[in-house]
């Protein structure tokens, strides 16, 4: 009977469209929840990674670093020339400094009676409490031929003499022989800011 057997036949046709359907054109069947091509499925980076916590963040050193301080040095003391002590200043001899001199003098030599202070040739200055002069002397009239003779050499030297506040004078040095090129300046017992201040007793011909 040609109506059923149409009818059968669109039935198995549409049992074959509906199992073509449910099955993966490339012959592989897909399961729930199962990517294609069996590849697992990997959690999501962005789930994985850890936040950081900002409170133990190590921080990052400083390359900088601090420009080294230099030591300031300390600023030399200037010590001020000998000459501008204000403790030693030149004085204006009198006639009675000279013949206290001259006594302190010949007290220490003896044989020198007739003796005086060469004119232009007397310093005379103070350092403290302590009192110096410094001369070369001559022989006066009535020296005897000793004196002149000794006065030779011994008139040739610049003689140096000091006196204590209230005390007498007293010889306390010569120039050397040759004399030293400071003059006064070389002599150890008079103050070298006197001996400054007295252009260190140059010798006048």
């Amino acid at each position: 009977m040609p109506g059923r057997r149409g009818t059968s036949l669109m039935a198995v046709l549409g049992g074959i469209l509906v199992l073509a359907g449910c099955q993966n054109p490339s012959g592989s069947h897909v399961g729930a929840g199962t990517p294609p091509n069996g590849a697992a499925t990997t959690p999501s980076a962005s789930a994985t990674n850890t936040p950081t916590d900002p409170a133990t963040t190590t921080p990052t050193p400083s390359h900088t670093s601090a420009a080294p301080v230099r030591a300031t040095s300390p600023t030399p003391s200037v010590t001020p020339p000998m000459s501008a002590n204000p403790d030693c200043r030149n004085l204006t001899v009198s006639s009675e400094v000279k013949a206290a001199v001259t006594r302190a003098y010949q007290g220490s030599f003896p044989r020198f009676v007739h003796v005086r202070p060469v004119p232009h040739q007397f310093f005379y200055g103070q350092c403290g409490g302590v009192r110096y002069a410094a001369t070369r002397f001559e022989a006066t009239s009535g020296a005897t031929h000793e004196e002149l003779v000794g006065m030779q050499d011994e008139g040739s030297a610049t003689k140096y003499f000091r006196s204590a506040a209230g005390g007498s004078w007293i010889y306390v040095a010569s120039d050397g022989s040759p004399r030293g090129p400071h003059g006064c300046g070389d002599v150890p017992q008079i103050p070298g800011a006197l001996s400054a201040t007295w252009g260190n007793c140059p010798v006048v011909r």
